[in-house]
């Protein structure tokens, strides 16, 4: 990414955080780098300070390849991700990361990468790739890639799985930090789990667990996405750790994004009132120091890495500039398009209705239980609707099938039930499926299952939602997770489907991200992948119908 070839100025009220002091003064860029820092009276009452940095992101989450998410994230004065790859690596393995980087480079913004660490997640589901030991050294050689992503087999740390400590020794050998990702984790096992190199940790879910896993060394990334919500119960530890503490939003739909991105979370730590010197420490500075980011703090000879804002109460972002050009301003993007390709791995057949029927013997059956703004689940026991022999979705107590499809080789569906999606007809299907990206579905009845997940087969990839008389796709043709089009327009296509979905009955606030977890083995308790029913508490397979001592 070359700098700005421009010279020009920049005045108002300086935020200077190295130094924790804000005044008047003017900056001088030249060829994309800060010359000169001046103190001096001026009229402007607009804040001047460094951009703003999401500490932990998928990229892929957003529907969108690097090039668009950076056209919509700069109008928010985001100039940088650290971004984790590994949905597009589950799919297409080490060409998918380089994808990604080779993408992020053709626009004025700073992608830094991270090796991912768990692909697949685990070993109990069917992934599109595996990156061993000899993959993740190939990659942490790289300049681009700053960090050993998220390391989420936490069982395979605490046992000193051999693989997983061969890829934890690689990130020490080329000196670069470890993501983490260790729900619940406490005791002991949290102390063994840090011990063995891992830093930071964005699946908090209590101010208890946050303060343990600080008191051994690690930093927790408050996270505020789609899905996933964990601001409210960690925000009071800037009172406390302002050092140990990153912003970051994990996961973020395009029509989210559209709407905002870490300014958000500035905007509302502030009018909480938090200082905002510690505020915008932890989205600037504290990801800086601990990723090591080539990214301007707003010192004299660092990149021009700045955003403009209106004041420190609405903190409406005015101008963003990378390296001295300017890419966003009142609200615009100023980021061209640029064409992407396609790469993608696709091999499921269609289905019928009849290949979602579940004989019923008598039993009791296990239901997940998905939880509004969280990964977790409950495991509920149910009685199951039956009609000829056979459990169905029971829209009336809210018991939905739900399935998930092998895309990478042709095989039967996993078939479960799952509580709070609340549909009454219909049925929504996503090939967006952490962290293997199989095709998952749940539905009202048998025929719209088949509809919905053939919509995606049709197109290989995407998001649907169908019911009686209609059927929408937003078709996501890059490894079935991103669209290579235009961003606003596939924030729109989304808020679309989205409402689709709402419309069927379901009254989550984020039901497609909602769905993509259902699948995500690592996070407990209850989930399902496309070879079963998943028990995240004994990390093992675990049967339907429930057994009559249960």
């Amino acid at each position: 990414m070359k700098p700005s070839t421009n010279t020009f100025e920049l005045s108002g009220q300086i935020i200077d955080l190295v130094k924790g002091i804000i005044f008047q003064g003017s900056l001088r860029i030249e060829h994309g780098i800060i010359t000169e820092i001046r103190k001096e009276e001026v009229k402007s009452t607009h804040y001047i300070l460094p951009g703003l940095i999401d500490s932990h992101v998928h990229i892929e989450s957003s529907m969108l390849v690097p090039s668009e998410f950076a056209r919509l994230a700069v109008v928010h004065g985001t100039v940088a991700t650290v971004s984790d790859p590994h949905e597009i690596a589950n799919v297409l393995g080490i060409e998918g990361i380089k994808y990604m980087i080779d993408n992020g480079k053709t626009v004025p913004f700073k992608f830094f990468f991270g090796a991912s660490s768990c692909v697949p997640a685990t070993g109990f589901e069917t992934a599109g790739a595996v990156l061993g030991v000899d993959d993740i050294e190939t990659l942490l050689k790289l300049d681009e890639i700053k960090y050993l992503a998220e390391m989420m087999n936490y069982p395979g740390v605490i046992y000193e799985d051999k693989e997983v400590m061969a890829k934890l020794a690689l990130a020490v050998k080329y000196n670069k930090p470890v993501d983490g990702h260790a729900p619940g984790l406490m005791g002991e096992d949290v102390k063994k789990y840090i011990s063995a190199g891992i830093t930071t940790d964005h699946e908090c879910f209590t101010m208890e667990e946050a303060l343990a896993k600080i008191e051994h060394g690690m930093k927790i990334q408050i996270r505020e996405g789609s899905a996933a919500k964990n601001f409210d119960a960690l925000i009071d530890l800037l009172e406390t750790h302002p050092d140990s503490v990153l912003f970051c939003s994990d996961d973020k739909h395009p029509n989210d994004l559209v709407r905002g991105h870490i300014n958000e979370m500035i905007k509302r730590a502030i009018q909480a009132g938090y200082d905002p010197m510690k505020v915008l420490q932890c989205c600037i500075l504290n990801p800086i120091k601990h990723y090591n980011l080539e990214i301007g703090k707003g010192q004299q000879g660092d990149p021009a890495d700045l955003i403009v804002v209106d004041n420190l109460t609405d903190f409406t972002v005015l101008q963003t500039y990378v390296n001295g050009i300017k890419v966003a301003e009142n609200g615009k993007s100023l980021i061209n398009p640029v064409k992407a390709e396609a790469p993608n791995r696709f091999v499921a057949a269609k289905v019928v209705a009849s290949d979602f029927s579940v004989p019923y013997s008598g039993k009791k059956i296990r239901v997940i239980e998905a939880l509004e703004g969280q990964l977790i689940t409950n495991t509920i026991i149910a009685t199951p609707k039956v009609v000829n022999g056979k459990m169905v979705s029971d829209t009336e107590n809210d018991i939905l099938k739900i399935t998930v499809i092998n895309r990478y080789q042709k095989s039967a569906p996993a078939i479960a039930f799952i509580r709070n999606f609340g549909l009454k007809k219909g049925a929504i299907a996503s090939t967006v499926a952490h962290d293997s990206h199989n095709i998952i579905a749940i539905g009202a009845d048998d025929e719209s299952l088949a509809k919905a997940v053939n919509l995606l087969i049709e197109n290989t990839g995407g998001i649907s939602v169908v019911s009686d008389d209609s059927a929408h796709i937003l078709p996501l043709p890059v490894a079935g997770l991103m669209s290579n089009g235009n961003g606003y327009q596939t924030a729109s296509a989304y808020e679309q489907i989205d409402a689709m979905a709402k419309q069927l009955g379901t009254t989550l606030h984020a039901p497609f991200m909602t769905l993509s977890f259902m699948a995500l083995l690592v996070i407990p308790q209850l989930k399902i992948s496309d070879l079963g029913l998943f028990d995240g508490a004994t990390f093992s397979f675990t049967e339907l119908e429930v057994e009559e001592h249960v």
